[in-house]
């Protein structure tokens, strides 16, 4: 991620103002005999389930301070809050579905970060806020499936009041509100709930969780990111998680940047899930200090919302965790005023959008034909394997036949040799039960054959030439378009789940 706004920032656009309390955390309360902190402790499941929900609220987990949405009192007034959806008229907006789609964001302003902070994080020092990160976080209606669809950054969009833009300056105008106004308009999804996190919560999140594991294909070097790793697995911090989340120093930029936040968001799933933080009260207290004092939550985001939902989400497998990102037709669209952003495949994206409505599971397509395209694929020569037999006692009409269905591309492993009688008088075209319409092509190239099922055949085509014999007629195959590597703006729409991004 770069520092642009998409090249206009108008003075003030992206400030809003954030209510904030901060009472005295449970976790402060000392016993009167030892003077240990002591903190609530609902059951565990409890947490763990409070945890995966505002985990994969957060641009990387960083919402898996959703543990403490058992600790109420606390919770309430730890969080910042904004009125999100107060301007938006309703009736300009997609209707609601029944399942809670969550728009979040991760800004990247520097407000908050002391000048060695923003050194040692090698974040800049650019000013004002931007959504430097944009996710759709959909959980299905019946609370047993959620999809998180990343959005990037520089797409080109329709800003409503702005005019065409790239999306993440939808935020610099006008904060939070026009962000969620954008979103909707774009995508048709009715936004529920709006979670923003900043640099200094992503970093205080995985540290206080002991740091997590990521894993690269091939190696990245990004000076100005500070990022230098090799290929393969890595132990990292928060400041190198970081920096792993924001490098754009890869073939794909911003798309293979959404793909590393999406590992991030699941390892740091599964570090919280398979550690002691949700059980041990100090690195819950430590947890929660790092996670909340930089989130930002609308304000129908309350603690009765969030312990309902952790209930009934209790029991969610990290395998029914999708993640997916917006398809994209052009990588390198080059705007009016000259800078290059990203369109996406509008045909492709409403049809992702479709089903996040519809809370039908979004899957990758399928590298296996269908019944019904398997059905009504033509069979083609390279596909079948054919045997000639002479059935006329006619010397070298096999051995002719076998050259003219070769030099048609069918496959012909083996010399035609003598039928078993020599006064057949019809050219039968014979095959086993699953190859009736590899047979059907095959009679069509011989005039007068007919068709004949043998059970004792499989997978080969039998010829048994008759005395009405009297030609081959080669079919006509197209050849076959050249196969060209799919640029990133052709991929098609490809899915994982939390468990399949964990490093293995």
């Amino acid at each position: 991620m770069n520092d642009d706004n998409g090249g206009r920032n108008r003075p003030g656009g992206g400030e809003f103002r954030r209510e904030r309390s901060r009472p005295i955390p449970p976790g402060d309360r000392r016993s009167s005999r030892s003077g240990r902190i002591t903190v609530p402790s609902p059951a565990v499941r409890r947490r763990r389930a409070g945890l995966v929900v505002m985990s994969v609220l957060s641009v990387l987990v960083l919402l898996a301070s959703g543990t403490s949405w058992a600790i109420t009192g606390w919770m309430s007034g730890a969080l910042n809050r904004f009125d999100v959806f107060g301007g938006l008229a309703d009736g300009d907006r997609p209707e609601e579905t029944g399942g809670l789609t969550f728009l979040v964001i991760g800004s990247d302003s520097r407000e908050t970060l002391a000048e060695e902070d923003r050194s040692a994080l090698s974040v800049g020092s650019t000013p004002g806020r931007r959504s430097d990160t944009m996710m759709l976080v959909r959980l299905n209606h019946e609370r047993d499936r959620i999809t998180v669809v990343g959005i990037p950054r520089d797409l080109w969009v329709d800003i409503p009041g702005e005019g065409e833009d790239k999306i993440n300056a939808a935020y610099a105008y006008g904060g939070p509100q026009l962000a969620v106004r954008t979103v909707e308009t774009v995508t048709d999804v009715r936004i529920d709930h709006y979670v923003e996190v900043d640099f200094s919560g992503f970093v205080g999140v995985v540290d206080a969780l002991g740091g997590i594991e990521v894993c690269l294909p091939e190696a990245i070097d990004d000076p100005k990111a500070h990022l230098d790793m090799a290929a393969g697995t890595h132990r990292v911090d928060g400041t190198e998680a970081l920096a792993f989340a924001r490098t754009r120093a890869t073939p794909r930029g911003d798309l293979d940047r959404i793909d590393r936040q999406q590992q991030v968001l699941a390892a740091m799933l599964d570090q919280a899930l398979s550690s002691e933080t949700l059980s041990d009260p100090g690195k819950l207290t430590a947890f929660l200090d790092s996670a909340l004092s930089s989130v930002t939550v609308d304000e129908g985001l309350d603690t009765s919302t969030i312990n309902e939902l952790a209930y009934q989400m209790r029991d969610l497998d990290m395998a029914a965790v999708t993640f997916a990102q917006v398809p994209i037709a052009d990588m390198d669209f080059w705007t009016p005023r000259g800078d290059v952003a990203l369109l996406w495949d509008e045909p492709a994206a409403r049809d992702l959008f479709a089903d996040i409505n519809a809370d039908r599971p979004i899957t990758g397509p399928s590298d296996e034909p269908s019944a019904q395209e398997e059905e009504a694929a033509e069979p083609v020569p390279a596909d079948i394997r054919v045997r000639v037999f002479n059935g006329t006692g006619t010397p070298g009409l096999g051995a002719s036949l076998d050259g003219s269905l070769a030099g048609a591309g069918f496959q012909v492993p083996d010399p035609a040799s003598d039928w078993s009688s020599r006064d057949v008088p019809a050219t039968q075209v014979r095959h086993g039960a699953g190859d009736a319409a590899a047979a059907e092509y095959v009679a069509g190239t011989i005039p007068g054959a007919e068709v004949v099922e043998d059970t004792t055949l499989d997978g080969e085509i039998q010829i048994v030439i008759g005395f009405n014999y009297t030609t081959f007629n080669a079919p006509e195959v197209e050849a076959p378009e050249p196969e060209e590597s799919p640029s990133a703006g052709d991929a098609p729409l490809t899915t994982s789940t939390a468990r399949d991004n964990i490093c293995g």
